[in-house]
């Protein structure tokens, strides 16, 4: 049997949630490197991370931060991520205000060429005429995501090359979460 995935994302649809905004470092740097921690690469801070709140409300165990949609996670969600896949995330402790609850900044740090042009429900890609010449070629939209499994090459949690806002989990993941209660988060098979 082929091996599964799944994209997590966030579930706006959680009455009463709360909104967080971009990670804030100790230097108080915010937007200008907030991108870099979704990248699907390792990333080095100076110092601790606070997030503040956009709107107050609900904890949940996956809430994507800000403009950047930087994931952040609660202790049970890295607990399992650091057993399932420890060589796949980096997690950085953070503040959030207003919350005793230990949090972490999930960096996914596996980025993979794997989407499934063919197999993708769309696909477009920036072209020279549209005026943006550093993502010529790059995506620019991809509606209903299909990654080719084969290209996957053992990573148990992953972002896309040049797609990297889906985090794409594999299905003993996906279970996992599942069975710890992931609030806030929602799953896809891609």
């Amino acid at each position: 049997m082929a091996q599964r995935f799944f994209s997590l994302t966030e579930d706006v649809y959680v009455p009463g949630r709360w909104y967080l905004r971009d990670p804030i470092g100790e230097d108080a740097s915010g937007s200008r490197s907030i991108w870099r921690f979704t990248q699907g690469q390792r990333v080095e801070v100076g110092g601790r991370l606070t997030v503040p709140f956009r709107r107050p409300g609900r904890e949940l165990d996956f809430t994507a931060a800000g403009a950047a949609s930087t994931p952040m996670v609660s202790a049970r969600i890295a607990a399992v991520l650091e057993r399932l896949a420890p060589d796949d995330v980096q997690l950085l402790p953070v503040d959030i205000e207003g919350t005793s609850e230990p949090f972490s900044l999930l960096v996914v740090t596996k980025l993979l060429d794997c989407v499934d042009d063919k197999a993708c429900q769309a696909v477009e890609r920036w072209l020279p005429e549209d005026g943006r010449p550093d993502k010529v070629g790059e995506y620019r939209a991809v509606y209903g995501l299909r990654i080719d499994p084969e290209r996957v090459r053992g990573a148990r949690i992953f972002r896309l090359r040049g797609w990297t806002l889906p985090i794409v989990v594999d299905e003993e993941i996906k279970e996992a979460l599942g069975q710890v209660g992931i609030s806030g988060g929602k799953f896809e098979e891609v």
